[in-house]
């Protein structure tokens, strides 16, 4: 059994979407209905859902909950979080944490990101 997909409710799917294709190298598949939810697919194949919220206000996301992204090596995740911040987005520079060299950013849908590199 693997993990199929995942669905993130998000106020603003289209600029949630945006985010994941521009910075984190999402596929848009499909959009269904007037932006109301988006397929996406990242090159390992995991499908990533976003969904709009069913309700008013911002969607309030559990501490600690985050998604992760790993990549092969700490100059990747240097060069990444280089490119995010040169492309306007609030991003500190990777450090250690828990582990790994990482840095977090929030994602539109005010969703905790984490890219590292754990080696």
């Amino acid at each position: 059994m693997r993990l199929n997909h995942i669905d993130l409710p998000v106020p603003d799917v289209a600029a949630t979407q945006d985010f994941f294709v521009t910075w984190l190298g999402f596929v848009h598949e499909r959009t269904l209905g007037q932006d109301g939810l988006a397929i996406l697919r990242d090159p390992a194949g995991l499908v990533l859902v976003l969904s709009r919220l069913r309700r008013d206000g911002a969607q309030t996301w559990p501490i600690p909950f985050h998604i992760g992204f790993h990549l092969d090596s700490r100059a990747a995740v240097s060069d990444l979080q280089a490119r995010m911040a040169a492309g306007g987005l609030a991003v500190e520079p990777p450090a250690m944490q828990h582990g790994a060299f990482a840095f977090y950013l929030t994602a539109p849908g005010d969703i905790l990101v984490e890219v590292a590199h754990r080696g």
